[in-house]
């Protein structure tokens, strides 16, 4: 069975960064991208990033220069580096696979931009 456990999300300033973290059994991690997902209050979710097996990236253009996806093979773990916060990516991050697998889902982890 896949799991996939999103943490490092919480409360931040405007202005803020926060490094959200996803450890991933390695059935799926090895041989799939992964990609960071987010569903922010009264919204659909949305793909923010994605990094395949060799390490090329993506980025949705809401957050090019301020996130970075990247993994770490051996720890079969996925980080999320977001700088320079804004109110709006306020939202439940989740990572999955990309494209994403239903049952690999989640319960992400909460992140609050407010002052």
């Amino acid at each position: 069975q896949v799991q996939l456990v999103e943490s490092g999300g919480g409360l931040v300033q405007p202005g803020g960064s926060l490094r959200l973290s996803c450890a991933a059994s390695g059935s799926i991690f090895n041989i799939k991208p992964m990609a960071w997902y987010r569903q922010g209050p009264g919204k659909q979710r949305e793909w923010v990033a994605i990094i395949t097996s060799d390490n090329r990236t993506n980025y949705a253009d809401s957050v090019k220069g301020r996130f970075a996806i990247s993994r770490d093979n051996a720890k079969n773990t996925v980080y999320l580096q977001m700088n320079s916060l804004r109110p709006e990516d306020t939202a439940v991050y989740y990572c999955n696979a990309a494209p994403p697998i239903k049952i690999y889902w989640g319960q992400g982890t909460p992140v609050t931009v407010s002052s």
